[in-house]
């Protein structure tokens, strides 16, 4: 099944028109997530035989971006469900079958959320201020505290990790929603408002043993897992701000299109609206090709060796950028109309804003880059 079948021109105008509301009441995307289910775009990676769509990555990448073009928060909030289903489907591609029981729970309806942030760590995957506490009977419970849990309000299972109080091992490894997780209902901010990404709290989350897939020594590490969920986060999420740049050309060139000066001559032949629209749209071509190129790579199994990390990084890093440079663009040619609350222009502005704290940051981007090229900085 196509993406334009699943994801249909009327559906998405439906989820544009809901955006407004959502937005303004601080509500989470509850009929956008129901009708998403419906069409079974949350099992999109699951093969067609188990009932899902049977897409691969750079499909699940595209349709992403797709979805964000009509509703961003939306698309952001069902992407950390999707990013699971990612790294499980690009672990399973490279004979690493630890992450199965993620597609047999997506394929029976279960929905994923990602429990990785926490406040202050700027580690990111290679530390956690998380504790875990390893039983005897092999289960593991955490405490501690995570942010920007995305789909707050639907998920059933959270991938989570923390570090070992006895071995200091990080372990990885999936929650029930229930005893010991607490959304805090928190997330009232900017621009994003529908993802209702709270902070979730961890009081001794028990994870069953066959629940925990993963221990890892802290600091960066090469496993398979690592670049899994890196991989499937930096391209689904720079998916998200593919659709917000996209979008942004659409409006402007829509606008060049209607809106005439008062000499009767139409914007879209004012040579400086014409430049402004040209640059959004040449921008956008070349993000295009890099977001297909690292989302077909890693679906082909390319090895590009040490430059997978600069190209993931480099992807999310210049889908935000773009997406912040054309919302900008556009805003210059729509008019003083779109600078009113409740426009479409007004909450992509608000939205897009996101793409600044989203990991990997523009600065940690730029060392994974040069260090790529010249080594690491001396300590």
């Amino acid at each position: 099944m196509s993406i334009e079948t699943v994801l249909s021109d009327e559906l998405l105008e439906r989820f544009r028109r809901r955006a407004a509301d959502y937005d303004r009441e601080n509500s989470f995307a509850a009929e956008d997530f129901q009708e998403l289910a419906a069409a079974g775009y949350l099992r999109a990676l699951v093969p067609v035989e188990r009932g899902g769509l049977g897409w691969d990555f750079q499909q699940l990448a595209l349709a992403q971006r797709r979805l964000a073009s009509a509703a961003p928060a939306t698309a952001l909030a069902v992407n950390m469900h999707q990013v699971w289903a990612g790294v499980a489907h690009l672990l399973a591609a490279r004979g690493d079958r630890r992450l199965d029981m993620v597609i047999d729970w997506v394929a029976k309806g279960e929905v994923m959320a990602f429990g990785i942030s926490e406040p202050g760590n700027d580690a990111v995957l290679f530390d956690s201020k998380t504790s875990a506490v390893t039983h005897s009977d092999g289960s593991v419970s955490f405490t501690g505290t995570k942010i920007f849990t995305s789909l707050s309000p639907a998920f059933t299972r959270l991938g989570i990790f923390g570090k070992d109080t006895v071995s200091g091992e990080l372990v990885h490894a999936f929650v029930e929603r229930g005893a010991g997780v607490r959304s805090l209902g928190d997330w009232d901010t900017l621009g994003m408002r529908a993802s209702q990404s709270h902070t979730t709290k961890l009081d001794s989350a028990t994870a069953p043993e066959a629940w925990v897939h993963s221990r890892l020594p802290a600091g960066p590490n090469p496993d398979l897992l690592v670049f899994g969920i890196f991989a499937s986060f930096l391209t689904l999420t720079a998916s998200v701000y593919v659709g917000i740049a996209e979008r942004a050309v659409e409006l402007a060139a829509d606008s060049l299109g209607q809106r005439v000066h008062h000499d009767g001559v139409k914007y879209s032949q004012d040579v400086r609206a014409r430049g402004i629209l040209a640059d959004a749209a040449m921008r956008l071509l070349a993000l295009d090709a890099l977001q297909r190129s690292v989302a077909g790579d890693l679906e082909s199994g390319v090895d590009h060796g040490a430059a997978w990390f600069p190209k993931l990084v480099t992807l999310r890093t210049l889908a935000g950028q773009t997406a912040r440079e054309n919302v900008q663009g556009a805003g210059q040619l729509l008019g003083g109309g779109a600078y009113f609350r409740g426009s479409e222009f007004e909450r992509l502005y608000r939205d897009v804003q996101a793409s600044w704290y989203h990991p990997s940051n523009a600065a940690s981007a730029a060392n994974t880059v040069a260090s790529w090229l010249v080594g690491p900085l001396e300590s």
